[in-house]
């Protein structure tokens, strides 16, 4: 009987490590599978991330454009349609509501709805941003829609 106590990993799952540069009779002594020489056979061997040989690397060959300050990005919480489900007919949907039930990951972030499913309820639901099809799939279930 298997318990937390008494457990092992699956037959084969688990294949012991290659112990490499261990002498010639184990197979990979000498080279240590590294072949004869080379840049790569070093211990700090291989090249660095966008190397190429000594010829200048794309990302100095092509021009840099613009420039985007991160620090003021506005950041959303991103929702679906069927999210809103859980309210019940009639009721306004809001940061605070959503916040209450638990729905924004960051509750000082904007809230953004996509059409993502189906809403089957009639909801008033004012928000930072929607999608196009989110404010029309609002809409067609007899809610209304108001953008902050």
């Amino acid at each position: 009987m298997k318990d937390l106590s008494n457990l092992s990993p699956a037959e084969g799952s688990h294949r012991p490590v290659k112990r490499l540069g261990r002498g010639i009779g184990s197979g990979t002594g000498k080279t240590a599978a590294r072949g004869h020489g080379g840049q790569k056979s070093r211990k700090s061997g291989g090249i660095a991330a966008g190397f190429e040989g000594g010829q200048t690397p794309l990302y100095r060959r092509i021009p840099k454009r613009g420039f985007t300050n991160a620090s003021f990005r506005a950041h959303f919480n991103v929702l679906s349609l069927s999210d809103l489900n859980r309210f019940e007919d009639g009721f306004t949907v809001n940061q605070a509501s959503l916040n209450e039930a638990g729905l924004l990951r960051t509750p000082k972030n904007k809230v953004k709805i996509l059409a993502n499913g189906t809403l089957e309820k009639k909801l008033t639901v004012e928000v930072h941003k929607l999608s196009g099809a989110a404010k029309a799939a609002i809409e067609k279930a007899g809610g209304t829609v108001k953008e902050l």
